[in-house]
């Protein structure tokens, strides 16, 4: 699905409230229902809070974007360059830290928009691999990168409140 309704643009400092809201909502439909509230609110305090979004929007290597069905926001991507990558030895690597679509809008292609614009934007830059990190019981996710040509090369972990899980490392050439 593509028309001309969909954006795709760059966020900055002025649509940190619009990237907060967006992240939180996202974040809490994803993954809510398959952790405890505690652990869920301690992460959403201290990984999307306002000073903390502030900081990642400043971050060199950092970029943000948000997509919009006409003016609404349906989801987002962040993406990470050496050194802002969550993951150190990647170089010659883009990281698709976030990619959130809006529960409200799964199903219309837009997490594949969104991936697209991120294999896009690594190839603008030259890079020859794209990777991510994505939770091993996120069965969904797992399935949609597979389709996208991600493999697994490995695992880190990922701490949501005081809950160490375990990512999978998924990577996926673009010189193919």
């Amino acid at each position: 699905m593509h028309s001309p309704d969909i954006h795709i643009t760059g966020i900055d400092e002025k649509d940190l409230d619009a990237l907060r809201a967006i992240s939180i909502q996202s974040f809490t439909e994803t993954f809510s229902e398959h952790n405890t509230e505690d652990d869920m609110r301690t992460y959403v305090s201290e990984n999307l809070s306002p000073e903390r979004l502030l900081h990642e929007l400043q971050t060199v290597g950092s970029h943000f974007y948000m997509l919009r069905l006409g003016d609404e926001p349906a989801g987002y991507l962040k993406l990470n360059e050496v050194p802002a990558q969550t993951m150190p030895g990647k170089p010659g690597t883009l990281e698709i830290e976030r990619i959130y679509i809006l529960r409200a809008f799964h199903g219309k292609q837009l997490g594949t928009l969104l991936l697209r614009h991120a294999m896009d934007k690594a190839r603008e830059k030259d890079y020859a691999k794209i990777w991510l990190g994505v939770w091993e019981h996120n069965t969904k996710a797992i399935a949609f990168y597979e389709r996208n040509g991600f493999v697994k090369t490995g695992s880190h972990d990922f701490v949501l409140g005081n809950d160490v899980q375990t990512d999978y490392v998924m990577e996926r050439s673009l010189t193919n």
